[in-house]
């Protein structure tokens, strides 16, 4: 069920943007331009009489027909290519029945929707795609300035060792990079084979008009193969969605915990009346994450239907292949809605360095143990500096004292470590290993050209917009 999009529920779970482009007037846009790509691909291969595409493509604009009435009918049809086909071919008859005979020829219910369902995700991942090259510079640049702005590394939820702000953002912009990547790959595929997808009826002008109508869509050679019960391909869409949505909760999960009072490291934009309590005027919850987390937690079952609905029989399905249409229209609005809410996360995302310093100091200076037992290795063994370290931890626990003094009056390791060796262990910031390279090499990949996404489709058939 889609969840409310309008209404007490406002723009929670929604996207407008994304709405419009899977919404019905997107998807007649598509099937009708699948119906005027037919007629000339007919015509270009001899089989249809000229000009005969010319009259079919004219009424092949989205606004002469009304969809709501196309939907009562698809109720009892079956789906919604049937009336629209049957409206096409009257409005066509009324202008020239002979061109009329050559509506839909060939194809099947299965080739429309498809075809039109295509349409709507080339538009749905252009959307993807300028969100995505709006949030990366913004991770970029977090990147950038925070390069060196120490900050605890948290493991199992506990102090580790430090890390740079930096080195976070790096690797929340890192998996997007690679969403943006294999988003721009997909093109669009189409479907044109026909009830058993061989094409039969076209009898030897099959493989011309195919061809004619690969070419006519600008579809990937992909769609020369039929693909009515082999889903592989939206299927793995499906799953690019899902993990973008998931790496978009990853960073909305890190955000609401550095964001917690306790920690205070990062806080949402602020905006009048955001993020505010009924009960509690006093709070500031991280709203945006929350519902970033709501998709993250929503986008696993909707590619799990995805997965579940591959074994098609035969050579056309029943069940597997309607259960995908809501499906993946709804996977679109969780990755969009998602991603819209990660663009505004992130651009006004506010940064805290001074509590991150003080955090970091929270324990006296444990988190730099691994450091300093390191150091000694080389002196007094593996072993013993591993066993010196932890006894004046304990210490240090116990008493409240800082692990720099605690082992500056530890006798066993007298001239082992001067005071000014002790100070440059004990500064977080340069503790860094290979933090500089990992930024560098996300940037690197940032900074490339952003891919250009799949082709607009073209809109020769419809003039206006949807």
């Amino acid at each position: 069920m889609t969840m409310p999009r309008e209404g007490l529920f406002g723009e929670l779970f929604g996207d407008g943007e994304m709405a419009h482009e899977l919404g019905d007037a997107s998807l007649l846009m598509g099937m009708l331009a699948f119906e005027s790509n037919l007629a000339r691909a007919l015509e270009i291969t001899g089989m249809a009489p000229a000009g005969t595409a010319r009259t079919i493509t004219e009424q092949c604009d989205f606004k002469l027909y009304d969809a709501a009435a196309l939907g009562k009918a698809a109720t009892l049809a079956g789906n919604p290519a049937i009336p629209l086909v049957k409206a096409l071919t009257e409005r066509v008859s009324k202008i020239d029945p002979a061109a009329a005979r050559w509506v839909h020829y060939g194809a099947t219910s299965q080739d429309v929707i498809d075809s039109g369902r295509e349409y709507q995700f080339e538009r749905g991942i252009e959307t993807l795609l300028g969100r995505l090259n709006r949030i990366i510079p913004a991770l970029a640049e977090l990147a950038r300035t925070h390069r060196r702005t120490p900050m605890i590394g948290r493991t199992f939820l506990q102090h580790a060792v430090p890390i740079s702000f930096g080195v976070k953002a790096a690797l929340w912009l890192d998996p997007l990079l690679e969403s943006r990547a294999r988003l721009g790959e997909v093109r669009p595929i189409q479907q044109f084979a026909g009830a058993a997808g061989t094409l039969a009826s076209l009898g030897d002008v099959a493989v011309r008009a195919q061809e004619a109508f690969r070419d006519l869509t600008q579809a990937d050679a992909a769609m020369l193969t039929p693909w009515h019960a082999q889903r592989h391909r939206l299927v793995r869409l499906a799953a690019e969605l899902g993990i973008l949505t998931g790496s978009l909760g990853k960073i909305a999960q890190d955000i609401a915990l550095m964001a917690q009072t306790e920690i205070g490291e990062l806080a949402e934009p602020e905006a009048p009346g955001k993020g505010g309590s009924s009960a509690m005027p006093h709070k500031r919850n991280p709203v945006l994450c929350t519902l970033i987390l709501a998709a993250a937690r929503r986008a696993p079952g909707l590619v799990s239907t995805m997965l579940a609905a591959m074994p098609q029989e035969h050579e056309r399905a029943m069940g597997g292949w309607h259960a995908e249409w809501p499906t993946m229209a709804e996977l679109f609005m969780v990755a969009g809605s998602a991603l819209n809410q990660a663009v505004t996360l992130i651009l006004g995302l506010q940064v805290f360095p001074d509590r991150m310093r003080q955090n970091l100091d929270l324990t006296n200076g444990l988190v730099m143990a691994e450091r300093v037992s390191l150091a000694l290795a080389s002196t007094i063994g593996r072993g013993e500096a591993h066993h010196v370290l932890e006894e004046a931890s304990r210490t240090c626990v116990a008493s409240g004292r800082h692990l720099k003094d605690v082992l500056a009056g530890n006798e066993a390791l007298a001239g082992k470590l001067s005071p000014a060796q002790l100070d440059a262990l004990f500064e977080p910031t340069t503790y860094r290993g290979a933090s500089d390279a990992i930024i560098d090499r996300v940037l690197a990949r940032s900074e490339q050209e952003a891919p250009a996404g799949p082709p607009s489709p073209t809109r020769e058939y419809g003039t206006t917009d949807a």
